[in-house]
């Protein structure tokens, strides 16, 4: 158990893959990202070499030898949201770029995030070739749609596609995969409460008298249980009183930041509390960016202790242990902002 194992990250975006692997104790070899305003985040809370700038113009021939490499690499091609045209789209060759490192560094694992909608994008093809590509590269593939709330002990409605994919070897055998197994359900028992700031905050996350939509909340908003979402001309409760899924595009004119009613009055989310639904450490740090920077940031990221869990299946299957046992995730401590 001494080992320690190392990771590569790519598409890092803020660091949730990054913290995931931390808090499963394997170490940080190097990471890259392209966003000047992720870096920014990134910096303020990893010590590990960032490499900045375009993934296409890193040479995987300088960076240092890993044990994983680890991307939720651009989703766009294969989102509802997007255009859905996959491979064709250039953001969609990430993955063969991501092949390309592969190729390189030869690493004994590899765990993919993206959206739900990759599996079935284009009737499954665009899937289809993303895991024959992996097998013959000859690895063993996992796939699995794991929900935050299901998963990680978080109240967050999000679902993504984790591919995780194990070197065989020469002769084809399996000596790691046959270890492995997603982590089991989690009941989950942090609630919204546990993680919106108790006091009262700055006013312009509230929606008084003063904003055009306040009546239609006043009428709607009615439960501290659960969260709200304005949709151009109507509110939308979550019926199973979790956060729905925490989007790119909160803060910058597409969805509305989701909506809580607090003792303190009806308001929205503050990046801080994205950041906890998405399973961040209370001591993770914010910088002094825009604040739409920051919600985009929390919508692009992933839920760490889903991360966390599945690296620590990894790391037993590395060690060619049986798996972790399923270990119970404690409620979030609530912090200020």
């Amino acid at each position: 158990m001494s080992k320690k194992f190392k990771v590569g990250s790519l598409y890092a975006g803020v660091g949730g893959i990054c913290q995931g692997f931390i808090e499963a104790g394997m170490e940080l070899a190097w990471a890259n990202e392209f966003d000047k305003y992720a870096c920014i985040t990134y910096r303020e809370n990893f010590k590990h070499t960032l490499h900045e700038g375009d993934v296409f113009e890193l040479d995987p021939k300088t960076l240092d030898p890993i044990d994983v490499l680890a991307g939720g690499f651009p989703c766009q091609p294969f989102s509802i949201a997007g255009y859905r045209k996959g491979f064709e789209d250039q953001r969609g060759n990430h993955f063969f770029r991501i092949i390309q490192y592969a190729e390189e560094l030869q690493p004994k694992v590899l765990l993919l995030e993206n959206v739900k909608n990759l599996t079935s994008h284009d009737k499954g093809n665009t899937f289809k070739v993303i895991i024959e590509t992996l097998r013959t590269l000859n690895y063993t593939v996992f796939t699995k749609v794991l929900n935050s709330k299901d998963f990680g002990n978080i109240p967050q409605n999000r679902e993504r596609i984790y591919i995780v994919a194990f070197k065989n070897n020469e002769q084809g055998e399996d000596i790691y995969g046959k270890h492995f197994q997603f982590p089991e359900p989690l009941p989950l028992n942090v609630k919204i409460n546990d993680l919106i700031t108790p006091h009262e905050v700055a006013h312009k996350y509230y929606y008084g008298p003063d904003k055009m939509i306040h009546n239609e909340l006043a009428q709607n908003v009615r439960s501290k249980e659960t969260v709200y979402q304005w949709r151009r001309h109507y509110v939308r409760e979550n019926k199973q009183n979790v956060c729905p899924t925490l989007t790119a595009n909160m803060g910058m004119g597409g969805h509305n930041v989701p909506i809580v009613l607090t003792a303190t009055g009806i308001r929205k989310l503050t990046p801080a509390e994205c950041f906890r639904f998405q399973g961040f450490p209370e001591d993770f740090k914010l910088p002094a960016i825009s604040e739409a920077q920051l919600y985009k940031q929390a919508g692009n990221s992933v839920t760490v202790p889903v991360i966390a869990r599945i690296a620590a299946n990894i790391k037993y299957a590395l060690l060619q242990e049986p798996p972790v046992a399923q270990a119970k995730t404690k409620g979030k401590k609530k912090a200020t902002v």
